[in-house]
């Protein structure tokens, strides 16, 4: 697709529509909407122009001109993503949505709030759970990311094992298409199975079939209790292999997160906080919540039993929310803290049947020896979803290190893909990932991705580059 060159006439058109202070144009500014958590080096490209729309019909109508005009657009929301899925590769206009923030409606009687694409979740969370209702559909870096980009990315988390992932969340979305008309799709509804289900299409679309300007976001009753433990054991397979048995016994756990020696270790460090891993290889952290304390305590026992009688070194509760908080800020800064060691990584993002992880975890170890790289593994170990992060050794040259990480990436994948898995199970294709998708995915599901792609988007403005060019 050939598109056309930004003007200053264009420029005019879009301050007319949104006005002239929602139109950046100066080249420093631009720089902060070039990148997302990628590396900015490799993947970063400057967009013509962001604009700052303040509404759904503002968009489409700089939708339109952008389809109109040929010229590509890129939504946005707090750039927080993993995969590029927000970098402008074709310059063009990025559509930032951080100025549509609002928290429109909380309707307890449905249970259920409506809410701009550009709140940030965290705000979001704290806002239905000041009215004793809880959005379980979070994902991990809710004080950063907002609502748009977990729908784009179908964004899951540390409580995906009992409550799913954002998807399972949203009951309906006002969407701008790529030809800028407005939609809305779903509703206030528990059931609906009128045509196609074309809002379950768009959520994890990464932002290639329109942008999503407001959600209808299902909430449940707030969970009144919670505890976790903190399970040691000896190498990462004796807690790998747990985790199916967990899941086995009627007890559906919030969150089982596993975290090996190396990332625990590594983020202790960098908070200068204290853990006791020194004599264990790996950590499962188990989360357990529910409306009454009695149940919840009940199966913390008798998960902690179970952890003790399949090998592990020791198990800790944390009942009290400080040393709760204390645990889960030690998981959630395993990847900062390598970016502190070495800021040049890959972190993956690789999900596998629950049964196969413990396959996964040598095969991690033998890549890291025969790439010379470290390996940390970490993530959600109760769906499959691991974050196998490739690490680049400060010595090795960039040359090398580019070279071995490609070849890396490769490997790791066709052993995902041999395993019954696949190659993102959160952070998304992209602009990171698409070269190994393409050759990796069905080519029948590939040629009706792209089918959908073009007759949603004939001109191939929106996002044009992710997930498949």
């Amino acid at each position: 697709m050939v598109y056309h060159t930004m003007t200053d006439q264009i420029i005019e058109e879009l301050r007319k529509i949104v006005g002239r202070g929602n139109v950046i144009t100066d080249g420093e500014k631009l720089d902060a909407y070039s990148h997302d958590e990628t590396d900015a080096r490799e993947f970063g490209h400057r967009p013509d122009v962001v604009v700052l729309p303040a509404s759904t019909e503002e968009t489409a109508a700089v939708v339109q001109l952008a389809n109109r005009e040929l010229i590509p657009v890129t939504p946005r929301g707090a750039g927080s993503g993993l995969s590029g899925g927000a970098i402008p590769e074709y310059g063009g206009i990025v559509v930032s949505l951080e100025k549509m923030n609002r928290l429109i409606e909380v309707d307890r009687e449905n249970m259920l709030a409506v809410a701009e694409a550009g709140m940030v979740t965290n705000d979001f969370a704290k806002a239905v759970e000041e009215q004793g209702l809880f959005f379980a559909g979070y994902p991990m870096s809710l004080q950063t990311c907002v609502i748009g980009g977990n729908i784009a990315e179908n964004a899951g988390g540390g409580k995906a094992v009992k409550y799913g992932v954002t998807g399972r969340y949203i009951l309906g979305l006002t969407l701008v298409t790529p030809t800028g008309e407005i939609v809305e799709l779903g509703g206030k509804l528990a059931k609906d199975v009128t045509g196609y289900d074309l809002k379950s299409l768009v959520i994890g679309s990464e932002g290639t079939l329109g942008i999503v300007t407001k959600a209808i976001i299902r909430l449940i009753g707030y969970p009144s209790s919670k505890s976790d433990l903190l399970a040691l054991f000896k190498t990462p397979k004796d807690a790998i292999d747990l985790v199916p048995e967990i899941l086995c016994r009627g007890v559906t756990p919030t969150s089982i997160e596993f975290m090996d020696k190396l990332s625990v270790q590594t983020s202790c460090k960098y908070l200068n906080e204290s853990l006791p891993y020194e004599d264990c290889g790996a950590m499962l952290l188990i989360e357990l919540d529910g409306s009454d304390p009695v149940q919840v305590e009940s199966d913390l026992i008798e998960t902690g039993k179970l952890c003790e009688s399949r090998g592990a070194l020791e198990v800790y509760v944390a009942e009290d929310r400080n040393n709760i908080e204390r645990i889960w800020n030690v998981r959630r800064n395993i990847a900062e803290a390598f970016k502190v060691f070495s800021p040049t990584q890959s972190l993956e993002d690789i999900v596998v049947p629950i049964s196969r992880i413990p396959d996964i975890i040598p095969e991690l170890e033998r890549l890291g020896k025969k790439y010379g790289m470290q390996i940390p593994c970490y993530g959600h170990a109760g769906d499959g979803n691991l974050h196998a992060t490739l690490v680049k050794d400060p010595e090795m040259n960039m040359d090398e290190w580019k070279k071995n990480e490609w070849a890396c990436q490769k490997e790791l994948y066709e052993i995902t893909k041999a395993a019954g898995g696949k190659i993102s199970g959160e952070h998304g294709i992209g602009i990171k990932r698409r070269e190994f998708f393409k050759e990796l995915v069905n080519p029948g599901e590939l040629e009706l991705m792209k089918a959908l792609k073009r007759a949603w988007d004939p001109n191939n403005i929106m996002n044009p580059g992710k997930i498949f060019n």
